[in-house]
């Protein structure tokens, strides 16, 4: 009897030894979540995160996020169409906005479909490169001017360090800049149609090392990233550079179409670009924007971007003239648009559906998404400062997020 029971005990072990061998990932992650949660005990908010569909994608999730547990849902509006003469040529765009904000949605489309009946907007990719700074202590500011005279003289030899550890990227420049008896080197890169964070820090990373292989003089210590790239941060070096794509759209808007669609004058437009440009400046903006933040938070977050990123995104000039003709002159340039088309969470099942009605899914598609985000942005500069300048702008508000009546001041 005993030795029946010992018997039975050692084919359950090696039937749960099988079993997690032919597990599949799917069963596995799902398996965790279930665990996660009956650590938590809570059932009613597990119903909300962890539904059939989350349960079902919890193995594409497994590279985006630790100690999975479930999905929040975000209601997913549309915009359009938008039209952009880009680099490519003409696209009338759909723009799907993902965001909890009412009033938003409306705002950009107001905006995309006053752009759009002026003939759209141009928009293009003037610049292009994502930094990683890693930095170098010395002892003495006389060694940090050898290790810095040592990364210009030997800048050529750093590419071919690039190509052994990404083909899809490529190093542009590795600038020395000397501060105390600190050397942080500038290194810019393409990263093609990916966003590039990672694939910029693993290449600094290869960059370092060989360095410090090569090096006349040994830093006492360094680190792989000095703060001086201006990741995740709003910068004013970025201001008049690039980290990213240096993205500009702009857009010529009749008269009679302000007045028609905006409710207010191309006059009154530039009264009020004047006066917030003065409060940008009082305030110590960082350029002269009204809500680039509101656009690209909404279409990073729908198209799987690193929605982090638009703290360093939504800066930017938006600036408005009148023309000869009494017509409204608008552009906006962005220096910090972080975007990809594949890598990161582009692969994942609702951004790869909104990056497929935007039609730039995968490869070849990154420029043309960078030049929908300067477009969208476009779109609500313009309908922002038109409700500010009809005073339409509380009305709307009011109405959409509290469902009161429209009732316009004058």
């Amino acid at each position: 009897m005993e030795q029946q029971q010992m018997d039975a005990r050692r084919a359950r072990r090696v039937e749960v030894i099988d079993t997690a061998k032919t597990r599949s990932p799917f069963d596995q992650a799902a398996t965790d979540v279930v665990r996660r949660w009956t650590r938590l005990g809570q059932d009613e908010a597990k119903t909300e995160l962890f539904d059939g569909k989350a349960r079902a994608n919890a193995s594409a999730y497994q590279r985006n996020i630790e100690s999975y547990i479930g999905t929040v849902n975000i209601p997913v509006g549309l915009v359009g169409p938008l039209r952009i003469h880009g680099r490519v040529g003409t696209t009338d765009y759909w723009v799907p906005l993902a965001t909890t904000e009412a009033a938003l949605v409306a705002s950009y489309n107001r905006g995309s479909k006053l752009l759009t009946a002026a003939g759209g907007c141009k928009a293009r990719v003037v610049d292009e490169a994502v930094s990683r700074t890693p930095v170098f202590a010395f002892d003495r500011l006389t060694d940090a001017e050898i290790f810095a005279d040592f990364i210009t003289r030997h800048n050529d030899k750093l590419h071919s360090v690039v190509a052994g550890v990404t083909s899809h990227g490529q190093l542009i420049s590795a600038r020395p800049v000397i501060e105390g008896n600190h050397v942080y080197i500038d290194l810019r890169y393409k990263t093609e149609d990916a966003s590039g964070q990672n694939m910029v820090t693993f290449a600094s990373e290869a960059i370092c090392k060989i360095i410090l292989e090569h090096t006349p003089v040994e830093p006492s210590y360094w680190f792989l990233e000095g703060n001086f790239s201006g990741d995740k941060k709003a910068t004013t070096q970025t201001l008049g550079d690039v980290r990213g794509k240096r993205v500009v759209a702009d857009a010529r808007i009749p008269r009679e179409l302000v007045c028609q669609q905006l409710h207010t004058t191309p006059d009154r437009m530039v009264d009020y670009w004047y006066a917030s440009a003065i409060g940008g400046v009082m305030s110590g903006s960082t350029g002269i924007q009204g809500h680039y933040a509101n656009g690209l938070a909404a279409l990073y977050l729908a198209c799987g971007q690193d929605i982090a990123c638009v703290a360093e995104s939504a800066t930017g000039i938006t600036r408005l003239e009148t023309t000869e003709e009494g017509d409204l002159y608008a552009s906006v340039t962005l220096p910090n648009i972080m975007v990809g088309t594949v890598g990161g969470g582009t692969g994942l099942p609702s951004a790869k559906a909104c990056l497929n009605i935007l039609g730039l899914a995968g490869t070849g598609k990154s420029t043309a998404l960078a030049e929908v985000s300067a477009a969208i942005v476009l779109a609500g500069e313009l309908s922002i400062i038109g409700a500010f300048c009809s005073g339409d702008f509380a009305m709307a508000h009011r109405s959409l997020s509290r469902g009161e009546p429209l009732t316009r001041w004058k």
